[in-house]
């Protein structure tokens, strides 16, 4: 069995500008403020947060959707990666960012859960205002 989960958040920002900085090495170290590495293609390998995750990319549809194969250092060495699917609507005054989140394992999900909000949206949110 796993875990898995959705969350939201309004960022401060369009879609494009979201799309392209998570994609972008120095623009996700910069708006998490941690050490990224981004190879911006599909299949291409990524690191986050000085290499505590890393994966690679599924699926990528400018501008809406971000399809992920996603780890951290805690994961147990046999366990598989998890799908992190990232998708981007526009909304009045910035854009809906949805985090679907799934095959994490068990017992793991919560923790990653409030991750998301503590080490991604709320730094996010911050850095989004100040460059825009």
């Amino acid at each position: 069995m796993t875990d898995s989960f959705t969350v939201s958040r309004v960022l401060p920002a369009t879609p494009q500008q979201i799309y392209e900085a998570w994609l972008d090495t120095d623009d996700h170290s910069e708006m998490t403020g941690a050490s990224a590495t981004c190879d911006p293609k599909v299949g291409g390998a990524f690191t986050a947060w000085e290499g505590y995750i890393e994966g690679t990319n599924v699926a990528l549809e400018p501008f809406g959707r971000i399809v992920q194969r996603w780890r951290t250092l805690e994961f147990p060495d046999d366990a598989p990666d998890s799908l992190l699917e990232i998708v981007l609507e526009a909304s009045n005054g910035g854009t809906i960012m949805t985090i679907n989140h799934s095959e994490i394992p068990e017992g793991q999900g919560d923790s990653y859960k409030v991750g998301w909000s503590d080490h991604y949206f709320e730094p996010m949110t911050a850095h989004f205002r100040l460059v825009y």
